[in-house]
């Protein structure tokens, strides 16, 4: 029988260090399409993942069990991006060739695989243009699919705030989305 993350977070504490490694076994991918998402490439993400599991690893000791892990990591998973998004790691997006060179094959390039690929480009430097409190509510609700409340726990905001921040959002990307299809 699996674990629950109480459990592993108690015998990491007393010494464990496999249930440490369960645990990140458990949140890494999760981790990482947070600070992706986020970051809007694969080797910021690497290393907020990196970071925020080393953070995990030193607080579990200290961890309250107010909210779950997940909670938490998520919390920490946004901190740690928007710490790398001031300090002007992030430079630029991935150039659009570069994205279609690695989603689509180089013989099977029809037209539905290259419109799909240049809506989902177009949306993800919408999204990355946003401002870091927005992208992230944008993010949580609209790929995670969290609930407001639930959010706003996350990032220690009202609900109404988190609402108006992702509404905010919507009506930003579906600007820059319509702007740039008909271009």
């Amino acid at each position: 029988m699996e674990k629950t993350d109480s459990e592993l977070i108690e015998a990491f504490t007393n010494g464990d260090e496999s249930s440490f490694n369960e645990l990140v076994k458990r949140y890494q991918v999760k981790v990482y399409w947070i600070a992706r998402r986020s970051l809007g490439n694969h080797a910021d993400a690497d290393d907020i993942v990196q970071e925020v599991f080393i953070r995990m690893y030193r607080g579990l000791v200290n961890f309250r069990h107010e909210s779950n892990l997940y909670t938490w990591l998520y919390r920490v998973t946004i901190n740690v991006s928007l710490n790398a998004i001031r300090k002007n790691k992030i430079k630029e997006l991935v150039p659009f060739n570069e994205i279609l060179e690695n989603i689509i094959p180089d013989d099977s390039r029809t037209d539905a695989i290259v419109l799909e690929a240049e809506y989902k480009t177009i949306l993800d430097r919408a999204v990355h243009r946003l401002p870091a409190k927005q992208k992230f509510v944008f993010n949580m609700r609209f790929h995670e699919q969290l609930p407001f409340n639930e959010i706003a726990n996350i990032l220690k905001k009202s609900v109404g705030g988190t609402k108006a921040n992702y509404f905010h959002a919507v009506k930003k990307v579906t600007e820059y989305v319509k702007r740039e299809i008909n271009r």
